[in-house]
């Protein structure tokens, strides 16, 4: 497989008037392409700092990263749409603001739009939709600069538990089909089992990587019926004990 991203003993230390907190230490996370990886935790632990730091939004105290030359996409905890703008000038509005919108990037977009379910309300507003299809238009949205690595921090922590399962069934179906690797942290066991082929699991902060597990379930079947299967109860299981709950 392609390594996309390397990541080398990274390590984040915040100066506080109390003195100094560590964040994360020595982390270490080979990134391949085509994975779905998950990164879980207790709260608290780092699971958002580590993330923050791989989309340019903190530094790292020390290590490294190595991104092999490849564009990172960043989906927010909150669809985090604007209500004045309809669907389609949503989803341009990072590549206007980067000042890479041309014919063809807005072509590519519409045809994503209208490949996953959107083709009739690309000119409607975020309030004459529901909360599964504000997360696809944010998806479609990072999807629009064309990120080989996409990174979501909690995406779906809003949702109820019905639309949880239909929109990590539209992430797998859009990310599968586009060739995109990602990069989710989530407080959701279920949701890191059956959405992607690794979970990372942190320690509690100070956060380290306690172990990295495999997931390997077919890939033709949806993140929703996964947990219908006895081979989640396993993984779930496997994940639950080693988390540092207090």
């Amino acid at each position: 497989m392609n390594n996309l991203l390397s990541i080398k003993n990274v390590s984040k230390v915040y100066h506080t008037p109390k003195g100094e907190i560590t964040a994360i230490k020595n982390i270490s996370l080979n990134v391949e392409e085509g994975d779905f990886i998950a990164i879980v935790g207790p709260s608290g632990c780092g699971k958002s700092t580590l993330l923050s730091i791989l989309n340019g939004q903190e530094d790292a105290s020390n290590g490294e990263i190595d991104y092999h030359h490849k564009t990172i996409g960043y989906m927010l905890q909150e669809d985090a749409l604007f209500d004045w703008l309809n669907v389609l000038d949503n989803c341009l509005i990072g590549l206007k603001i980067k000042g890479k919108l041309n014919e063809e990037r807005k072509k590519y977009v519409i045809n994503l739009l209208n490949k996953y379910g959107l083709k009739d309300f690309i000119y409607s507003y975020p309030r004459n939709l529901s909360g599964g299809m504000r997360q696809r238009v944010a998806l479609i949205r990072s999807l629009a600069i064309k990120p080989d690595i996409l990174l979501m921090d909690e995406p779906f922590s809003a949702l109820d538990f019905q639309s949880r399962l239909n929109i990590s069934n539209d992430v797998y179906n859009i990310l599968k089909a586009e060739h995109k690797t990602l990069i989710i942290v989530t407080h959701d066991i279920s949701e890191a089992v059956t959405l992607c082929n690794k979970v990372v699991v942190l320690s509690k902060r100070p956060s380290q990587i306690k172990n990295i597990y495999n997931i390997n379930f077919d890939e033709n079947i949806l993140p929703s019926k996964r947990r219908n299967t006895s081979l989640f109860n396993d993984y779930y299981q496997l994940v639950w004990r080693e988390i540092d709950y207090e």
